[in-house]
């Protein structure tokens, strides 16, 4: 059981760096990723909701989970809102074939 509970955790460690490597890459293709860091962002925030936020990242630093969540919130797309905004332009006469 051990063995199985250990597979399971560095499956989900490998998946979670190829998702925040693919991520990174893409705010860097984006033009948001440089060499250059200037800018310096401070605040205060629980130290329960870092450390939980890290743990889910698989990261173990501020400045990656920091580079991560704002690449992904950067780069977040808009499907829901667009879906949401299409609600009653489809017919409802049309046949869907379900």
């Amino acid at each position: 059981m051990a063995a199985q509970t250990r597979t399971a955790v560095d499956s989900e460690a490998m998946i979670a760096s190829t998702r925040n490597k693919l991520v990174l890459e893409q705010a860097k293709a984006a033009g948001l990723l440089g060499a250059a860091k200037n800018t310096r962002v401070s605040g205060r925030v629980p130290s329960e909701l870092i450390e939980a936020a890290k743990k889910r990242a698989h990261v173990t630093s501020d400045t990656e989970l920091l580079e991560l969540a704002l690449s992904r919130l950067a780069l977040e797309d808009d499907f829901g809102v667009r879906l949401v905004a299409r609600k009653g332009s489809i017919p409802s006469d049309i046949d869907l074939g379900v």
